[in-house]
């Protein structure tokens, strides 16, 4: 079957591999009628988040069909339509059971204390081989997968594996209550997920900040107060449209590869903060591709200063942007002056499928306005590229392995 296969930084191919093979009792096989490309893929091949193992099958977003089942797998059935969790969980330890599915204690073979498990990832998070592929095979199918009803296409569902739960994830984490103020870091497919949860949770007013004009007017779309950071001081006008206050929440939705602003009022203070941003890429990043496509972002602790910038005295940040293991760079020193609340992690996909997957049955979210480009699997490296490279217009590409 064709896969997308990691070879190495900056190196990724579709290639034929093995057809995937039940291992477990737990197992199940599914075709796959829709993956995607997300942001945390990206972090892999730019080398911002490093260990990965060199033939890994990529993509943690899936839809598909039931094709064959482990004997201990008693709640589905062939035939079925389903959406795969990013993050792959056990569902009966006292970690699943409490709700915290990417804390499972069961799935990772590098022990409890190893972290989250997920489609597509390093050394570290398993591997387990990705949905970037024509069939996978699916651990723990019982919680990793999610039936779909009738009404819910392919194209909602593939939102609804891993970007629309993370953001709701993220307004969650970030403590909103009726009226709050709160400002949104990347208007990309989670930040969009994210401003979106915000309104749904209650936010009286949204800021999203981004530097991409067709991002921002995604997000303008929904109702956000739009900031471009290449073009004004994203601190001075959240400041200022907050009346000297700053917001209530904050949620970073960029993570490891920020960008400073290379222009405008706010690229004089990123300048004299090059030489730190150039020692974080250096560290977190040891291996680059070199010229051209994948490569990391410039300031990978911009967007968490500026985070702790926006915030009110006593207000909360969220943290839902991807940092890896080597990230080591935080304000704490104005986050505790500030009284700031801070809250982060993995989403925990299979809590919040199931709720979501309602509220797009019901008309109160169509997720599929956040989908951008459907390419054939055969595509898949140049649509990676035209992605990396955040061309205009390729805010989420959607991937048919069966078109």
């Amino acid at each position: 079957m064709k896969a997308v296969v990691f070879h190495g930084v900056g190196d990724i191919r579709l290639d034929d591999v093995p057809e995937p093979k039940i291992q477990e009792p737990t197992d199940a096989i599914v075709r796959l009628t829709a993956s995607a490309i997300c942001g945390t893929d990206l972090h892999m091949i730019r080398g911002t988040f490093t260990g990965m193992q060199e033939g890994t099958i990529l993509g943690h977003e899936g839809v598909g069909v039931v094709e064959e089942l482990g004997p201990m797998v008693r709640n589905l059935e062939v035939g079925e339509r389903v959406v795969i969790p990013s993050t792959i969980a056990c569902g009966y330890c006292s970690y699943c059971r409490a709700g915290y599915f990417a804390q499972c204690d069961t799935v990772n073979p590098h022990g409890k204390r190893a972290g989250t498990a997920f489609f597509g990832g390093p050394t570290a998070s398993g591997p387990f081989h990705g949905l970037q592929a024509e069939r996978a095979r699916i651990p723990f199918a019982h919680v990793g997968l999610v039936k779909l009803p009738d009404d819910v296409t392919d194209d909602q569902a593939i939102l609804l594996s891993d970007i629309f739960p993370t953001g709701y994830f993220g307004a969650e984490l970030a403590e909103i209550r009726d009226g709050d103020t709160v400002v949104v870091f990347g208007c990309g497919p989670v930040g969009q997920f994210a401003i979106a949860s915000a309104k749904l949770l209650g936010a009286g007013r949204v800021i999203a900040v981004d530097k991409y004009d067709d991002r921002l007017a995604i997000a303008r779309k929904q109702g956000a107060e739009v900031v471009n950071f290449e073009k004004e001081d994203p601190i001075d006008v959240i400041i200022e449209l907050t009346g000297g206050i700053g917001a209530d929440r904050a949620i970073d939705a960029v993570g490891i590869d920020a960008m400073h602003p290379h222009h405008g009022p706010a690229a004089d203070k990123a300048r004299q903060q090059e030489s730190q941003f150039k020692k974080e890429v250096q560290s977190i990043a040891p291996e680059q591709a070199g010229d051209g496509n994948w490569r990391p972002g410039d300031a990978p602790s911009q967007v968490l200063q500026w985070s702790v910038e926006a915030l009110a005295k006593a207000g909360t940040l969220a943290i839902i942007g991807v940092y890896s293991p080597a990230a080591n760079a935080f304000p704490i020193g104005q986050a505790m002056n500030k009284n700031l609340t801070i809250k982060m992690g993995n989403c925990h996909h299979r809590k919040y499928i199931p709720h979501l997957i309602e509220l797009v049955r019901s008309g109160v979210i169509e997720p599929e306005q956040i989908l951008t480009q459907i390419e054939p699997l055969d595509n898949v490296i140049s649509a990676y590229e035209a992605f990396d490279k955040r061309r205009s217009g390729w805010t989420k590409v959607e991937l048919l392995p069966h078109p």
